[in-house]
């Protein structure tokens, strides 16, 4: 027990690191959550600065979301050490430490840590949301259907023996995270208010949701 809370320590340490502000700031000199949606992820960032550090921000988040993952499966052998590294990750880059506590909404590092634990789920979460992005060109909307799939897909997995019922500790607290961390979009989405793929990333009002 005490090795998996040191691994969610170490996921919400690491999970702090908020790519999207070091990419702000060498780019452009900018704090990326003055601009847009306030988040520090991959949407804003393509918004504000471009697909090219948009990219280096999701590979970041992504990886940050499986280092945790990756220490609590190899390094402690606990399959909840693995859930909680993921846990912890998501939670700092939502909430990072190092950035005042306000970051992004944890889609990418969710996926990471999601890619470590369970491929399959994973995948199909990915693969899901890339073709609802398509269709409909909404990120939000990608994020949020496609992380609930991977949830299921993890749960089937888990009945039928084929994965650890540790890891729907992950699963149902990290999916819960990012569906509550959409509220406003789904919000915007209901109103057809919601910016598309490559839409936003003006200056914020002060004091904008």
């Amino acid at each position: 027990m005490l090795a998996a809370v040191a691994v969610l320590v170490l996921g919400y340490v690491v999970g702090s690191i908020q790519p999207g502000i070091i990419v702000g700031r060498l780019v452009r000199g900018v704090d990326i959550r003055e601009f847009g949606s306030g988040k520090t992820g991959f949407t804003n960032t393509l918004r504000t600065l471009g697909l090219v550090p948009a990219l280096v921000v999701v590979f970041g988040d992504i990886a940050k979301g499986a280092v945790p993952v990756l220490v609590g499966q190899y390094l402690a052998g606990s399959d909840l050490a693995a859930a909680l590294g993921g846990v912890g990750a998501v939670v700092g880059h939502t909430w990072p430490m190092f950035a005042g506590f306000r970051g992004g909404r944890g889609v990418a590092t969710s996926f990471g840590a999601f890619l470590a634990i369970a491929p399959i789920p994973a995948a199909v979460a990915i693969l899901t949301g890339l073709a609802i992005l398509a269709v409909t060109r909404y990120v939000s909307l990608m994020s949020m259907l496609g992380t609930a799939l991977g949830l299921g897909v993890m749960a089937w997995l888990v009945m039928v023996g084929r994965m650890p019922a540790e890891y729907l500790v992950f699963g149902v607290i990290v999916t819960l995270s990012v569906e509550l961390n959409h509220l406003s979009n789904l919000r915007r989405l209901l109103s057809g208010t919601e910016p598309k793929l490559g839409q936003g990333g003006a200056p914020r009002a002060p004091g904008a949701a």
